[in-house]
């Protein structure tokens, strides 16, 4: 049995109200075994200014390098270099736990089987392999083109065969997708209830990208579980993700980099130009949300330009500068 001792001057645990001072925490072959106030022991010592449990990462694309410029194109294999590089600025950065919500061909289940063979060192994943959209829909180059409640359950069922963790559908245009609009909806709700279901027999969760307010509300009326950005809610959309328990994920780091670089760094002038249009909206949709009790979860789509692997954060302080709890 192998004995690692840490001194932590500050300890947040998560669980107490207030963090605690002078902690010692004991583990014993990887498991956190007493924390303790902090005595002299006869072993060697980490000392560590702060200790805090491991940060979620709610929404992220493990592929995507990030701080190049728009028209820049990579090879799978210099893709795949960077992904190893990208789980371990995730463990840097103090993330334990990512969720990858869309992989071009699936190689976000090979990453994380990779992490849990010890090939590479990696956060644990929960992955939603490619994403599910309407042809020409946001994410189509990357997803899976489906199109009436047949092709969108057989999509679905696929992607479940593959092993995959959650569904992601795409609910609306995006930010990202030249030519679609972010507040156009895209599946209608009979098309997206149909895979909800078929992931819910499974016992899976589902997410759908879904900014506009007519996508969200489609989202909603087909069961799902996560509305990831909610740019535009109103009182009918919170009424109702409060009453089915929906999470919002509303990764304000995607919007808030392409701001700050803008075209002049690289950034696309139509993704600078749609974020523009929907900044302020989202900003209002996720205070109302947070004031109507609804949960949400913390997550920065890193991968979007010039969103960094290890933003989450950056993501936290967007948020407390909103006065949203920790």
């Amino acid at each position: 049995m192998t004995k690692l001792y840490i001194h932590a001057q500050t300890l947040i645990d998560g669980i107490s109200d207030a963090p605690k001072q002078d902690q010692l925490i004991t583990i014993e072959d990887d498991e956190i075994i007493q924390i303790e106030d902090y005595h002299e022991v006869n072993e060697d010592v980490i000392h560590e200014n702060v200790v805090t449990p491991g940060f979620f990462n709610c929404h992220v694309h493990i592929m995507y390098p990030v701080g190049f410029g728009a028209n820049k194109e990579f090879t799978l294999m210099e893709k795949a270099f960077y992904a190893q590089k990208h789980c371990k600025e995730y463990l840097e950065s103090g993330v334990t736990f990512i969720r990858v919500v869309g992989t071009e061909e699936n190689y976000d289940l090979q990453i994380k089987e990779a992490i849990e063979n010890h090939v590479i060192e990696g956060p644990h994943m929960y992955c939603a392999g490619k994403v599910i959209c309407m042809t020409g829909g946001h994410g189509w180059q990357d997803g899976i083109e489906a199109d009436g409640k047949d092709e969108c359950r057989k999509a679905a069922r696929t992607l479940l065969r593959s092993g995959v963790d959650l569904i992601k559908i795409m609910a609306t245009g995006g930010v990202m997708t030249k030519g679609v609009e972010p507040g156009n909806a895209q599946f209608t709700v009979d098309e997206m209830k149909v895979m909800i279901e078929e992931a819910h027999k499974a016992g899976r969760k589902t997410a759908t990208h879904a900014q506009g307010l007519q996508g969200i509300k489609n989202a909603l009326y087909a069961g799902i579980d996560s509305i990831e950005h909610g740019c535009f809610l109103d009182d009918e959309c919170l009424e109702r993700m409060k009453e089915q328990n929906t999470f919002l994920v509303p990764t304000f780091c995607a919007p808030q980099c392409i701001i700050d670089k803008g075209v002049e760094n690289g950034v696309a002038k139509y993704a600078v130009d749609k974020t523009l249009k929907v900044k302020d909206a989202h900003v209002e949709s996720v205070k109302k949300a947070y004031e109507k009790g609804i949960q949400i979860a913390l997550g920065t789509d890193a991968g979007t330009p010039f969103n960094y692997h290890s933003n989450t954060a950056y993501e936290m302080e967007l948020l407390a500068r909103l006065d949203i709890s920790n």
